[in-house]
């Protein structure tokens, strides 16, 4: 046991956790509606329910039950419904649900063969009798006959780039629509119709007309441009209201249905920030509400209107922490955090009666709970404490963050500390690298992190150029040269840490990383010998194979490497392929890879796997079926502990962690 009782965290707490998710505040401000996922190793996969707790305190308490994924809750403007997505249908496909606000009998609205798709969630009319949602039309369909299912599937035949995407599988036979149903009950109508994606639905106050964001322009299938659309509640012919530039989200009416806020960005390539915008309905031209900031409106969270129609609130990225901000709808003032703090706000809701604010946060040694507060983020408080429980048996390491320059920039970086920890000792340490590259590492609980440090490893990890929060400047420094200015950031981080923590032992250190993190990974052991064993994970170790064979390497490979294809000059994608310098590779190396990766295919890991043991060096190649890009995080639960076995078993035969 460690300090005051209290144990290490172990691989196996990932089915202890609680997950609180997507908080949504009623209309008159007096109960949030949030999700609780549970991960269960006995079954293999994640359990969600609906919850809902009152704002003056007291227990949450569960609306939905059973064994299911019940995600998505969303309260009808009057207050009397609640409505949800759920797999709990024999077929295990989403559909759509709705069910008194005091609870009872839910009652399902859909049965679609392709289920509700989630990019846009569901939205309410505003007089609360229809529900806007997407679902994909069309498409190859699995029989229901078992003697069927054995049979030979029809030929896919492409003639799109965009025809796959990591998590989801084959698109380009199935595009997302609109849908409008009744919650009174009859058949969803189809609003939009073609070849073209329609997402993210919202209604205009009046509840007329629905706006979208799409991809209906004619080079639609060699650019990632959008453009926000309108069209009548009942169908119709869409009319583009919005310009069809760089990548667009989440669009949302203001209160009097003059304007609607979005997310999106002025250039179509990653490490530009994410702005918000507003564009006017009537088509006139589009004001930036947050370019001065020169910060990231986090993607992953939609925006929202503040009931009086005066502000619009986002989550931003800044220096590894991501605020709740609100801005003047009207522009031409600097965006301000009204929830800030060394931690991550990863959800929120606007209670549209009163104004009141939900959502949810989590810092480095606190799992997610659920927070209220005021308009302007006054009378902040805590509403949930699913973790207290499992928080007072374990032991958790607290990261220490510390700064430092190179050539010109100030680099974020931090330490954890071995759990359980003596000063009289030294351990061996694992440098992290983080995805993206244009992500960033953040005060946020990290499970994967606590379990290597209760494994007594100390960690490094920091935010290298081309990292987000820090301006597109520093962001945008990474393009067309990777493995340059990053790895020297790296390098000189994990110098500056050796030289701040003595307790790391230099001659024992190890190097991971996933995504971006394990091309980073593959290069740093083509480079330097300092380290005594690697993990590259879900890597990109060949540039030029990427690009035709990620879901998005037809556009992201190419900008990345400062827009220049390898037709052009495969010389550059050579020169930054981490596969032609394996016969510089003498560190052992482990190779993670998910058979089911789009994003990195597994013919990433594959070539470097050949390479290295045609050279006769130490590598192993752990291939994961049925697992995606981002398995580590997001995959199953066995797959999630098998992986934390095999990759601390990895490192403690060369790092002797407990010497």
């Amino acid at each position: 046991m460690t300090n005051a009782g209290r144990r290490p965290v172990t691989a196996q707490d990932l089915t202890r956790l609680r997950g609180v998710s997507d908080p949504q505040i009623s209309p008159d401000g007096s109960r949030v509606a949030f999700v609780m996922t549970t991960a269960s190793e006995e079954r293999d996969e994640y359990l969600s329910n609906v919850w809902v707790v009152d704002v003056k305190g007291g227990e949450p308490r569960r609306l939905t039950t059973g064994p299911t994924k019940d995600t998505l809750p969303r309260w009808s403007p009057d207050g009397r419904w609640l409505a949800f997505v759920s797999d709990r249908g024999a077929k295990k496909k989403s559909q759509l649900y709705a069910m008194p606000a005091a609870g009872g009998e839910a009652t399902q609205l859909t049965d679609l063969p392709n289920g509700v798709f989630g990019q846009g969630g569901v939205a309410w009319s505003p007089d609360s009798t229809r529900l806007a949602f997407v679902t994909r039309v069309g498409g190859w369909q699995e029989p229901e006959r078992e003697e069927d299912r054995g049979k030979s599937r029809p030929a896919h035949v492409i003639s799109t780039l965009k025809y796959r995407f990591e998590g989801v599988g084959f698109t380009y036979d199935r595009r997302p629509h609109i849908f409008v149903v009744p919650v009174a009950g009859g058949p969803p109508k189809q609003i939009t119709d073609g070849d073209f994606p329609d997402v993210w639905p919202t209604w205009s106050p009046d509840g007329a007309r629905i706006a979208f964001v799409a991809e209906r322009h004619e080079t639609r299938d060699i650019d990632v441009n959008d453009a926000i659309y309108e069209v009548a509640a009942d169908g119709g012919e869409p009319r583009r209201i919005s310009p069809t530039l760089a990548p667009m989200w989440a669009p949302a009416y203001s209160p009097d249905g003059r304007a609607i806020a979005h997310a999106g960005m002025r250039v179509a390539e990653d490490g530009y920030n994410f702005l918000l915008f507003l564009q006017p309905a009537d088509g006139s031209e589009r004001i930036c509400l947050t370019e001065a900031l020169d910060r990231s409106a986090w993607d992953a969270v939609p925006p929202a209107w503040s009931a009086d129609g005066e502000w619009v609130l986002f989550v931003g990225r800044d220096h590894g922490t991501y605020p709740l901000y609100r801005v003047r709808a009207k522009g031409g003032e600097l965006p301000v955090a009204i929830v800030g703090g060394r931690r991550t706000v990863n959800g929120f809701s606007v209670a549209q009666g009163r104004g009141a604010v939900a959502f949810t946060a989590t810092e480095p040694t606190t799992p997610t709970e659920l927070f209220v507060c005021q308009a302007d983020g006054s009378d902040e408080r805590q509403l949930t404490h699913l973790n207290r429980e499992w928080s007072a048996e374990v032991e958790l390491s607290v990261p220490e963050r510390f700064t430092f320059n190179r050539a010109g920039f100030d680099i974020d970086a931090w330490v954890m500390k071995p759990v359980p920890f003596d000063p009289a000792k030294r351990y061996p340490g694992l440098l992290w690298i983080h995805g993206g590259p244009h992500r960033e590492f953040a005060d946020t609980y990290w499970h994967e992190a606590q379990v290597e440090a209760a494994a007594g490893y100390a960690l490094i990890y920091m935010n290298p150029r081309g990292s987000q929060g820090y301006g597109e400047g520093f962001s945008r420094a990474s393009i067309g040269d990777w493995g340059g200015g990053d790895f020297a950031d790296l390098m000189t981080g994990l110098d500056e840490a050796l030289h701040r923590f003595p307790f790391i032992d230099g001659e024992r250190l190890g190097v991971i990383g996933v995504s971006y993190g394990g091309f980073m990974t593959s290069w740093v052991v083509g480079h330097t010998e300092r380290f005594k064993a690697a993990c590259s994970e879900a890597a990109i170790n060949n540039v030029a194979t990427h690009l035709g064979t990620s879901d998005i390497g037809w556009h992201w490979t190419v900008t990345e490497q400062g827009g220049v294809p390898p037709w052009e000059d495969v010389g550059r994608y050579v020169d930054r392929s981490p596969v032609a310098y394996a016969p510089s590779i003498h560190t052992p190396l482990l190779i993670v890879h998910g058979e089911s990766d789009l994003r990195c295919n597994i013919v990433e890991g594959e070539q470097l796997f050949v390479a290295l043991k045609r050279l006769g060096r130490e590598v192993v190649f752990v291939r994961v079926p049925d697992a995606g890009h981002g398995f580590g995080a997001l995959g199953r639960p066995r797959q999630r502990v098998e992986r934390f076995r095999i990759i601390l078993d990895w490192f403690a035969k060369y790092l002797q962690p407990g010497v």
